[in-house]
């Protein structure tokens, strides 16, 4: 009866290391604060190393059946709640689809603009063989104005944040800059406005042993964007390679 008893609490325990682990790791990231809730990651003000928040959560409900009904109607398809609404689904797929919904109300409530996208692939960024600008590729975000970059992955493979110090700006490489000022024929003054025109400038890459941090599966997160009053470094991202076969689902504002 003792072996059941340790053999039956194994998953437990198990469950809690991980949990545990995630948490460590987490809070080992420099640049990421870990969040207990919605109003803590809206009100984290984004200062120094920091440039990333996590409401750090754990979801019921089956995700990966809201993920099979609903319809693919392209490469990347933008999920409207109406369409989220009108799905039959199960007692755990309505609970997932309750979770989709409550995150939707309160980002809006706080001014943000969220979508829900269904993604097969994105669009890649073959133009050249020495830089790409797709989403696959570490890059930050820039705005005009103060916001910020909302994330969670709901079902599939999930993105990757990357610290400042353990990447470099491509423009910067000097192989790639020389390839750059190859394709540029303006005026030389005027080179690095081409670069920021051209999105050249927002994309970076590891250096060698770095180590990204995957954002996981149902965490709200909460990433530094570069705009005129940040009062840090935008926080480096990128989306990953999706599983072959498998579908994302992605809350994105």
């Amino acid at each position: 009866m003792l072996i059941l008893t340790i053999v039956c609490a194994i998953p437990y325990f198990c469950g809690k290391w991980l949990d545990y682990k995630m948490d460590n790791k987490l809070s080992d990231q420099a640049q990421v604060e870990v969040v207990a809730g919605f109003a803590h990651l809206m009100s984290k003000t984004f200062k120094g190393d920091v440039n990333a928040a996590c409401w750090q959560r754990t979801l019921s409900g089956d995700f990966e059946e809201i993920v099979a009904k609903l319809e693919l109607k392209a490469n990347l398809t933008e999920v409207s709640m109406d369409d989220l609404e009108a799905l039959e689904l199960s007692a755990k797929g309505d609970l997932a689809r309750a979770v989709i919904l409550d995150d939707f109300q309160l980002l809006t409530a706080a001014g943000a603009s969220p979508s829900l996208n269904l993604i097969k692939s994105y669009e890649r960024d073959e133009a050249f063989d020495f830089i790409s600008t797709d989403v696959y590729s570490f890059h930050v975000d820039r705005s005009p104005i103060g916001t910020d970059t909302f994330l969670c992955t709901y079902y599939g493979a999930a993105s990757e944040i990357l610290a400042n110090n353990q990447a470099e700006q491509k423009v910067l490489v000097p192989a790639i800059r020389e390839k750059l000022r190859e394709l540029y024929d303006g005026q030389e003054e005027e080179f690095e406005s081409f670069l920021t025109e051209h999105y050249f400038d927002l994309h970076y890459q590891a250096k060698p042993g770095a180590i990204p941090v995957k954002l996981g599966l149902g965490q709200l997160w909460r990433l530094a964007v570069d705009h005129p009053d940040q009062q840090c470094l935008p926080c480096i991202h990128r989306a990953p390679l999706e599983k072959e076969g498998e579908y994302r689902l992605l809350l994105i504002c």
